[in-house]
Parts: C-alpha cells; sequence; structure tokens
C-alpha cells in the first residue's frame, strides 16, 4: 500500500486552537443535555429510590451513584455469595476514598446503609428507576424485563445498561415499551462521567426527560442517541480496532500503533484498551479454532491486564512491556498471508485509526442515531478519553477539513479495494456545498 494523501499530525494544536476546542466541548455539553423535541423539561430528579440488578463492576458501580446523591437503592441478584461480594467491593472503593481524604470514615457507612441487597425482584417494586447490569446476553435480559414488567409500579422506568444490544428487542417482551430506555454506563461506573441514553422506538419523550434529570443528579455528562449495534461510542470504536487490527497483520506491532494515539493525546492505544478490558470478553474457548490472533493470545492464556499478559507482557504493577511471544503470533499470521510485511509511519497509523472513526460519526449522523455532531464528540470525550483540547472526532474533521478526510478514505478505498473506506454520502453532501458537520442539521421531522 503506498502512502495516504492525508497525514495526520501529532502535534499539539497552537493554544488558540486548544482554547477554542475547549469552547466548543463547553457548548456541546449543554447542547447534549437538552432533551429531545417533544420531551418534557425537568427541573430535579423525579427517582427517589434506585434499583439495580447485578452485582458485578458495573452494577455495583452504578448502585454507588445512586448511593453518593443520598438515594436508596436496591441490589438484587440471585445468590447471597454474589451479594456479599458486591456489597464488599462497594465498600472498598468507599474506603479508598475515605483514604485519599475525599469522604469521611462516617460517609463511608451512610453511603452503604442506603445500598440494600436483596435476592428478589420483588423488592424493586417501590423503585421509580430499575436498572438492569447483568451480562451481554439478549436472552437473559429479555427474561430479566418480563419479570420486571409483572413486578415494577406503573410509570416506573426500566432501563438496560447494555453497551450494544437492541433496546427494542428487550422493551419488546413488556406490555411497556414506552418505559423502556438503555442507560450505558461506562466502566468503572463509578468513576467515568458518561452516560450513554439510548432512547427505543417506543421510548415515551418523559421517560428521555426524566433519564437526563438523573444523568445530571448523579454528576453524569449524557448524551441521547438512537438503537444500532455498540450505539455511537462503540459503533465507532469497532471501526477505528477492525484497523488497529488490520496494521498488525501488515507488519507494526501493538507497541507501534498505539504509541501514536497516545502522543495524539489519548489515554491509550487500542491493545492497551483491549488488554484493559480482557481479551477474553465475548470470546468462547469451546468454539476458539484459532482463527484469529484474539483467538490464539486467549487460547496461549494471554487474557489481557487480569492474566498478566494480552497484547503486552504485565508486571505486577499492570505496566505494559512489548513482548516477543506476541510479536511471533504477528509474524506467523503475516507468513500465512502471503504478504511481505512492511514499515508503517506513525502518519499512516493515525490515518488508518481515526479516518473511520470520522467516517462511521458521519454514518451515525445521517442515520439518525446522533442528533448532532457534537453528541458524538461528547461521548468519545467523556466515555474514550479524545483528548479535550482537539475537540471530539467530528469537530476535529471539520479542523482537518472534510475535502481532506474525504481525500483520505478515497485513497484508501483505491488502495485496498475495499468498501470500508468509501465516504459516507454525508460527508461528501456537506465537502460539496462547503459546509461543516457542525453546520449539519437533522431532517425536518425531528431530532428524536
Amino acid at each position: 500500500m503506498s502512502q495516504p494523501q492525508i497525514s495526520i499530525s501529532q502535534d499539539l494544536p497552537s493554544e488558540d486552537k486548544q482554547q477554542e476546542a475547549l469552547a466548543y466541548l463547553l457548548q456541546a455539553e449543554r447542547d447534549a443535555v437538552r432533551p429531545p423535541t417533544g420531551s418534557f423539561a425537568l427541573s430535579e430528579n423525579p427517582v427517589r429510590h434506585l434499583g439495580v440488578i447485578g452485582t458485578g463492576t458495573m452494577g455495583g458501580g452504578i448502585a454507588m451513584n445512586g448511593a453518593n446523591i443520598g438515594l436508596p437503592v436496591t441490589l438484587i441478584d440471585t445468590s447471597g455469595e454474589a451479594l456479599e461480594r458486591g456489597m464488599a467491593t462497594i465498600r472498598r472503593n468507599y474506603e479508598r476514598s475515605a483514604a485519599r481524604g475525599r469522604i469521611s470514615a462516617e460517609e463511608v457507612e451512610r453511603r452503604c446503609s442506603l445500598i440494600r441487597p436483596r435476592l428478589a425482584l420483588e423488592d424493586l417494586a417501590d423503585c421509580e428507576l430499575i436498572i438492569e447490569a447483568v451480562f451481554e446476553n439478549m436472552a437473559v435480559k429479555q427474561d430479566i424485563f418480563r419479570r420486571l414488567d409483572a413486578i415494577a409500579a406503573p410509570g416506573a422506568i426500566l432501563a438496560s445498561n447494555t453497551s450494544a444490544l437492541d433496546i427494542n428487542d428487550i422493551a419488546a417482551v413488556t406490555s411497556r415499551p414506552e418505559s423502556v430506555i438503555g442507560l450505558h454506563f461506562f466502566s468503572p461506573a463509578n468513576v467515568m462521567k458518561l452516560l450513554e441514553i439510548v432512547r427505543g422506538d417506543h421510548t415515551a419523550p418523559q421517560v428521555i426527560s426524566a433519564s437526563l434529570a438523573f444523568a445530571g443528579a448523579i454528576g453524569k455528562v449524557s448524551a441521547v442517541v438512537g438503537v444500532c449495534p455498540g450505539f455511537v461510542g462503540n459503533r465507532i470504536l469497532f471501526q477505528r480496532q477492525a484497523q488497529a487490527q488490520r496494521l498488525l497483520l501488515e507488519g507494526a506491532r501493538p507497541e507501534q500503533v498505539d504509541t501514536p494515539l497516545r502522543d495524539f493525546g489519548l489515554p491509550m492505544g487500542p491493545f492497551q484498551m483491549s488488554d484493559l478490558a480482557g481479551l477474553d470478553i465475548g470470546w468462547n474457548a469451546e468454539t476458539s479454532k484459532g482463527e484469529t490472533l484474539r483467538d490464539r493470545l486467549c487460547e496461549a492464556g494471554r487474557r489481557g491486564q487480569k492474566s498478566g499478559a494480552g497484547f503486552y507482557d504485565y508486571d505486577e504493577q499492570r505496566r505494559p512491556r512489548p513482548s516477543a511471544e506476541v510479536a511471533a503470533l504477528i509474524d506467523e499470521f503475516i507468513a500465512a498471508s502471503g504478504h511481505p510485511p512492511r514499515s508503517i509511519d506513525a502518519g499512516e497509523i493515525l490515518a488508518r485509526c481515526l479516518l473511520p472513526m470520522i467516517n462511521e460519526g458521519a454514518k451515525i449522523l445521517q442515520e439518525g442515531v446522533a442528533r448532532r455532531g457534537s453528541d458524538i464528540d461528547v461521548i468519545w470525550v467523556y466515555g474514550y478519553g479524545w483528548p479535550r483540547f482537539r475537540g471530539g472526532p467530528m469537530y476535529y474533521a471539520d479542523q482537518l477539513g472534510l475535502e481532506q478526510v474525504i481525500a483520505g478514505l478515497e485513497h484508501y478505498q483505491r488502495a485496498t479495494g475495499s468498501d470500508f473506506w468509501r465516504p459516507a454520502p454525508l460527508l461528501s453532501e456537506l465537502a460539496a456545498r462547503g459546509a461543516s458537520i457542525a453546520d449539519y442539521q437533522p431532517p425536518a421531522q425531528g431530532d428524536q
């Protein structure tokens, strides 16, 4: 593959440009929490009692968000042992905060006392908001929502913390799809600022408004999005991760891909992120056939930071270092492909990782999954660590110039022969009339 027509620089913007990006982002946050057309403007959080199903990392963190603002929380799991583990983790998290001087020892006890561990879903009957936070399995989630439908009070909001599954399919098993919504917290839920609010086809306007008010009360930055695989944040992430994997199979090493993205301002690159999340998420040992690099890594016990090895090797402090074993595995895949490895510079790595993100964001906008480009930017700044001083991927596209973005996409489309790189129609339309993503207005039928 020849060199790209667009070379993305890691250099910092000027101080004036950074200030402009920060001012843009401040307005973007304000715009993102405005209720969609037809919703209700709520001045305060309507939730007085929060229910959470699941005591894992996400469920426990969500419960802490409620207790932090003084809400009684009913925390549900299927076994006493799971509840004990979950409550122990919550207490440890609060005790760490106390040790750092952020809260008092008395506050630790007060917050823990607000969280009531229970085994029966029926104990959620008096909750205004119930958030399901079990593992990503549609059948399991649908079973929970069928049962909640018979238990929850009239008018209660039934929310799923799913990060990618179809909210409409979950809502369809209830008699009240207007009460069902996605509340996608980011891990760890008690720390990360973003809440992706996912409206289903039938979600009532007042449910969206109430969810926005709840998000504000617990200190989250939120954005309302529509239903599609991965919603907004993860859908864009999938495109970047796909190119990162391709780069390995052309000759790059994990550290060679991650370093330019960190230098660009992201907290970690694609492979550090994968190791942190766990390479075995969605992987099945029984069906794995070593067909992908991830399969081989998981089969070798390299599951990420938690196992001390993934794309990187990790020491006792979980500090990454390049792995000779991973390099050998990559070389095996390259040799099997029949294409010799090549040297790939930082400019190409950035272009191949960032351009697909911009392109997918434009598709999301055109489909109406996001209401505005700035909502996408809020999601990526607060959910994935996009550098604030660069404003977000859609703002960054406008700074590069849409004609330059399209030139880069078309270059890779020609070089690879793949429609993966075909520019989104919205980019071409905006560029043709000299407009920017910031200028884009959704169709007249409304922004919900």
